[in-house]
């Protein structure tokens, strides 16, 4: 192996099994850079890096190194929500016009705040068109969609709400507790927990940042084609902005999209700190909630991305096709091009996953659950 793709760090004695499936993303699956931690009943068990941090410089990865989680975004939105909830300020079954009167506009008084949470609300997408840079602007993105209109399109209600999600679930927090989503995950999580994680991350971290890259597969075998972008209303809403189209229309290395809080989208963190967020969420949220949090509000196929797709009070569940490794129970959520950040609740396991180089989803990217697929097995062996 390279030294340039020299793995670091550390595992506890019983998982070194794990240290090789992560060298094996270097050698045989095309691992650019990349983190993989875990921490078992609040303490770490893995912590491991290596690969490239950015190609054009050829900064290293180090154990500082911050990676955007694109979707595994949403697990932090959802933890800001579940406090809410805990706490009594917020209510799964009430409008979300009571938080937030606007939004009653164009017919939607009868949404619910679990419409949301599940990704039922028919709102997949913002049908004003918006370059990335106005899409760093929440408070603008939240009246947008607080005087839209539900889609009527029949896959609308089973569609995944890819950035609206956030935008949604952050303006009804500000309405709720009056902080942005960012700084509310900031004061009662990654304070708390010591945590090197942001959802809107501040500017003078930027150097610490990874590039992020788009593997050759990119754009193969997706379930959106250029032509649904062109033809398909719903497609193009859900694809709003466009941001997967390098270099004009990519906005993951601006560190202007980074210091933004695009909820669903945009955290920025270390693996060592999403795992200790995931393993320690004992501390924040109480046993109850976190029973609560693995409750299905919605498990459906959905018809626009062509896979079944499971929500709790929006943390991603497992369905058949296991994203989140081998336990049926977990929960947490994954990211665009292949990080994988959750929980095991049996196992008592937080983990996370987070890499550089985007493979597209529908393609054999084995990286992720390769991993999670030795680690289970160590913990089977080591926990009898």
């Amino acid at each position: 192996m390279s030294a340039t793709f020299e793995v670091q760090g550390f595992v506890k004695r019983g998982f070194e099994a794990v240290r090789d499936e992560f060298t094996k993303n270097f050698e045989e699956r095309g691992e650019l850079g990349a983190a993989f931690a875990a921490v078992m009943d609040g303490e770490p068990i893995i912590d491991l890096w290596g690969g490239v941090a950015d190609r054009g410089s050829g900064r290293r990865w180090g154990p500082g190194t911050l990676q955007i989680i694109f979707s595994g975004s949403k697990g932090l939105v959802s933890m800001c929500i579940l406090l809410l909830l805990e706490r009594q300020q917020l209510d799964l079954d009430q409008p979300v016009a009571r938080y937030w009167p606007e939004f009653a506009a164009s017919g939607k008084e009868g949404v619910r705040v679990r419409d949301i949470l599940g990704h039922t609300a028919r709102l997949p997408g913002i049908e004003t068109a918006l370059s990335w840079q106005q899409a760093t602007d929440d408070h603008m993105v939240a009246g947008l969609l607080a005087v839209q209109a539900q889609s009527e399109d029949p896959r609308a209600p089973t569609a995944y709400h890819s950035l609206t999600f956030g935008w949604l679930c952050g303006e009804l927090l500000r309405r709720v507790d009056g902080r942005s989503v960012g700084r509310f995950f900031a004061d009662e999580f990654a304070k708390p927990l010591d945590l090197d994680v942001w959802i809107g991350l501040p500017s003078e971290l930027e150097p610490r940042v990874s590039t992020v890259e788009l593997a050759q597969d990119w754009g193969t075998g997706r379930p959106i084609s250029p032509e649904d972008l062109a033809s398909d209303p719903l497609a193009r809403a859900v694809a709003n902005p466009v941001r997967y189209s390098p270099p004009d229309e990519f906005p993951w290395n601006e560190a202007s999209w980074h210091i933004a809080e695009v909820p669903a989208a945009n955290a920025i963190g270390t693996a060592r700190s999403i795992a200790r967020l995931y393993g320690n969420l004992h501390q924040i949220l109480s046993p109850e909630t976190l029973t609560f949090a693995r409750r299905p509000l919605s498990t459906r196929e959905d018809l626009l991305n062509r896979r079944w797709s499971s929500f709790g009070v929006g943390f991603q569940l497992q369905t058949d096709e296991l994203a989140l490794g081998p336990p049926g129970d977990a929960f947490g959520h994954c990211g665009a091009g292949g990080s994988k950040h959750g929980y095991w609740p049996m196992q008592r396991v937080g983990f996370s996953y987070a890499m550089n180089l985007l493979y597209a989803d529908h393609t054999a990217d084995s990286r992720g659950a390769d991993l999670l697929g030795a680690l289970y097995s160590a913990l089977e062996v080591a926990t009898p």
